[in-house]
Formats: structure tokens, sequence, C-alpha cells
């Protein structure tokens, strides 16, 4: 199926990307249409961040120049667009210092009403207050997170999370940007914690199920871990793995999560034996992880094998990972 402008291009593969930037000129053309529709400025916002992954800054410059006129300069959606395409645009940390400082100017301002807000809701608990600034200037706050930490002051983008997540705790989004921000710093019960958050609003995200267990396998395999937070870690990443693919049941990286889990613990059955007994976690018992075994074995063939022959109805794989799905499973002596 050809990627469409109506949806976020943000993690299509390069080559479809180019495939939506390259249709600027048509869009654009037609840009002067008397008729306006919700999807005619999705299309426009797609285009825009397709332009920027694939270099086209010029087609960039004009989409944002037709959304700054339908909806002003002082749009907080306009105004994080206009902040991510000059930050495309810089070609040195001085510049990108430079927007650094046009997002605290427009967040200046918001500190004060901030504390104000923060003291009427704890005077009257009961009552509901319009949105501070800072949750109404949201897209920006996440702009100069976003910048911050591309600019490696991964600890400045953390605190200012942590910020916003205190006047917007359902904020799933912000929670898991929050976790990934802890697990690359190798703060793994910190990710943990985040993403469980991020669980509480969105229970059924399969996908956010198999990172849990991913960041819960990481934090297993660490040399800081001990024998039983190494088990405990285990099992809660074999429950987390097992719950995604329960949700979706061709989650590639829920099997891929899966297969790795069972292999450690089933080279691992006997020290198991001796660490399930303290009632903090519980390890299935052999015979059941050796069934979830093979069941992620055959389903990662399954998958491994259509997704190369490019059957029908298997090719929304992304490549990487089907590729990591093969070596995993040549690793264990499984030829697909």
């Amino acid at each position: 199926m050809a990627p469409s402008l109506l949806f976020n291009p943000a993690k299509l593969p390069p080559s479809e990307a180019l495939q939506l930037a390259q249709q600027a000129p048509v869009v654009l053309q037609g840009s002067s249409s008397p008729s306006e529709t919700v999807d005619q400025w999705a299309t426009f916002e797609n285009l825009l961040l397709a332009c920027l992954r694939t270099g086209d800054d010029e087609a960039a410059a004009k989409c944002m120049d037709q959304l700054e006129a339908r909806f002003g300069p002082d749009n907080e959606r306009v105004m994080a667009l206009r902040g991510l395409l000059s930050e495309a645009q810089a070609e040195n940390n001085g510049e990108l210092e430079a927007v650094l400082k046009q997002y605290d100017a427009i967040l200046e301002g918001n500190s004060t009403n901030l504390v104000g807000h923060d003291r009427l809701r704890q005077l009257f608990p009961d009552r509901r207050f319009a949105n501070p600034p800072c949750l109404r200037l949201q897209p920006i706050t996440k702009r100069r997170i976003a910048l911050l930490r591309s600019m490696g002051r991964v600890s400045d983008a953390a605190t200012a999370l942590v910020q916003l997540l205190d006047f917007s705790p359902t904020d799933a989004e912000a929670w898991s940007e929050l976790s990934d921000l802890y697990f690359t710093q190798g703060l793994y019960s910190q990710a943990i914690y985040a993403l469980e958050e991020v669980l509480l609003l969105s229970p059924n995200a399969w996908n956010i199920h198999a990172r849990l267990g991913e960041v819960q396998y990481m934090a297993a395999t660490t040399s800081g871990s001990g024998g039983g937070s190494q088990q405990k870690y285990l099992a809660e990443a074999l429950k987390r793995f097992a719950r995604s693919i329960e949700l979706c049941d061709d989650y590639l990286r829920g099997y891929y999560g899966l297969k790795l889990v069972t292999t450690r613990l089933l080279k691992e059955q006997a020290k198991q034996a001796k660490q399930t007994d303290d009632g903090e976690f519980t390890l299935p018992d052999p015979k059941t992880i050796e069934r979830l075994d093979e069941l992620a074995t055959a389903k990662l063939s399954e998958i491994v094998r259509h997704s190369t022959l490019k059957d029908r109805g298997w090719r929304g794989y992304d490549e990487r990972e089907v590729a990591a799905a093969r070596e995993l499973l040549s690793q264990n002596g499984i030829e697909r």
C-alpha cells in the first residue's frame, strides 16, 4: 500500500518518506483551491515533516507558510512546527542554541502563571481550572525537550519532562519519552516505572508491553543485577512479552522478546528452581517455558518466511526487525 499524507510520516522507511516528499509540487500547486478541509491541513503538516526528513527545506518552508497563513503565527502548533523547521535548517550548535533561546523566550513568561495555577489547585483541590500556559504551549515545550536531547543535554531534557508531567500526568507520550531518556542513561528501574505509567493510561498497548519487556530484559542482563533480581526481571519480561502477543498475535517484537527470554530461562533452569521461592515473583514451570519457546520460534519462522517472500498480507514488517529475527533463529540453529 502506498504511503498517505494523511498519516504522520515519522516512522516510515526512508524510501516511503521520499515518495511523500516528492508529492510536494503537486500538493503545493493545488493549495490555492477555495475549498478547505481538515485533511487538507493534515496533508500540509505531514508533507512538511516528510520534506524535512528528506532534506527538501525549500518545500518544507512553503508548507510552513501555508499553515502559518491559515492558522496564524501565534498558534501553538504552528510555532512548534516553525521551530522544527529552524532546527532542521540550523548548520551548527550555535544556531541550535539560538532556536533553544527562542523556545525559552516563548515560555519565559509562564513560570509565574504556573506557580499561581499550582497554588490554586492546592487551595481548591475539588475545583477545575483552565490549563496553565505550559499545557497550552505543550507543542513548544515538547519541541524544546526534543532539542535538548538532540544536543546531548539528556539530563536537562529529563528534568523538563518531569516538570511537564507534574502538570500533565496523563500524557502517555511524555511518560514514554521519559522512559527512553532514563533507558539511555542505564537507569532501568526509573525507565520501567515510567513505562508502567504509560500502561496505566493505555493498558492494551501491545507495543508498550513489549517495550517494557525489553527494558526488563536489559535490566536482567546488566552486570549489577544479582541472582534474585535478575530472575525477577526475567519473570516480568516473560509476562510482558506474553501479554504483548496476546493483544496482537502477529507482533514481531513481542515474539522476538519472548524467544530471547525463554531461551535464557531454559539455559538457567537450575538457578530458577532455587530462586523462585521467595514469594516476590513466580516463573512458570519448565514445560510451560518450553511451550512458549516453541510458540515464539514457530511464529518468528512464519513471519520471516512470508516477509522474505513478500507474500500478500505480510509486507508491513520493518526489514531490519525481520533481519534481526532471522539472525536470532540462526543463532539457535533454526534455518529459515
